[in-house]
């Protein structure tokens, strides 16, 4: 009987946990939005506008998965929106203007993505600026190089087939739904930055360095070049999602990607990453990601102007960091 009551009482235990979680939390308020827009536009979960919502989604995804492990080191990237614009405007110049093979120019622009990255980590981690200071000046210089290499004006995007288009922007059929290739990149990462944060040693130092820098170090953890390469993933994968998404809509804008850097940091903060550092979670930031574009096609949907897109975000952020911290002072208190 000991032995029985044991297990039930684990059991209720990890119930408990998992109830008191910022994922669920996170998970129950998508739930209740995706109800009320369904309810109010049957519309809402039909076919084609989830292929809608799907075929944007990874691309903002993408590069939300990288800003979670960024924010549970302490840190965050307000330059990801013009990287987004920029790695795609160099690669269609590249290849439309130089002549250089797609695949060469692909690589390049890469290249220049790690470079923006390495260049905010070591600005951060050896000068030590902060990193919202350093973020926002690359935004500007970033922003600012995207237009003057265009003139201002978009790019048309590279419209040949060939494997790279197929790869990045590919489309498929899944019954009813048209889906695309990027829901492949954004689940495959996702997977990927889950097993780092969650079962790797690399996460535990992320986590260790975002509670506590000093302390991590004193025991040996490598946090400047731990952070460096964190700037530099979210960097790239900021520069591959631009990418993805000058091919789907076959136009590389130097204006592409504004006011990304702020909806990115939403989705991770509503997931239940804490802004602060120490605690992140790939799950809640797919919840997030997934939360956030709802709302956008949503009150579209429903008739509310577009405008309005902001104030629902705004409320959405404050109820989610409300329970957050509600959730944490009772775990605290437990």
């Amino acid at each position: 009987m000991t032995a029985v009551a044991e297990k039930l009482e684990m059991r209720s235990e990890r119930w408990r946990g998992l109830l008191a979680s910022p994922q669920f939390a996170s998970l129950a308020i998508l739930v209740i939005v995706l109800a009320a827009f369904s309810a109010v536009n049957p519309n809402f979960l039909s076919p084609l506008n989830i292929s809608n919502m799907m075929a944007f989604l990874p691309e903002l995804g993408i590069m939300a998965l990288a800003m979670t492990l960024l924010l549970t080191a302490g840190e965050f990237d307000l330059s990801v929106g013009a990287v987004f614009a920029l790695g795609p405007v160099i690669v269609m110049l590249l290849a439309q203007t130089a002549g250089i093979d797609i695949g060469v120019a692909l690589l390049i622009g890469l290249l220049v993505c790690i470079a923006i990255g390495a260049i905010n980590g070591l600005i951060v981690t050896k000068i030590g600026i902060s990193s919202f200071l350093v973020t926002l000046s690359m935004l500007l210089i970033v922003r600012g190089a995207a237009l003057y290499i265009t003139q201002g004006f978009p790019l048309k995007s590279w419209d040949q087939p060939g494997v790279f288009v197929t790869l990045l922007a590919g489309s498929f059929d899944l019954g009813p739904f048209k889906l695309y290739v990027s829901l492949w990149w954004f689940i495959a990462l996702t997977l990927l930055c889950a097993y780092i944060l969650n079962y790797a040693k690399l996460g535990n130092w992320i986590s260790a360095i975002g509670s506590n820098r000093n302390a991590a170090v004193a025991r040996g953890v490598p946090a400047d070049a731990v952070k460096i390469w964190l700037f530099i993933f979210t960097s790239v994968l900021a520069g591959l999602a631009g990418m993805i998404s000058a091919f789907r809509i076959s136009a590389a804008s130097p204006v592409a990607g504004t006011g990304y850097e702020l909806e990115v940091i939403a989705m991770v903060v509503v997931g239940g990453t804490a802004l602060t550092g120490g605690r992140g979670t790939i799950l809640g930031t797919v919840v997030g990601a997934f939360m956030l574009r709802a709302i956008r096609n949503g009150i579209v949907l429903i008739g509310v102007p577009g405008l309005a897109f902001n104030i629902f975000v705004g409320a959405i952020i404050l109820v989610m960091l409300v329970l957050h911290a509600l959730i944490q002072k009772r775990s605290a208190w437990r």
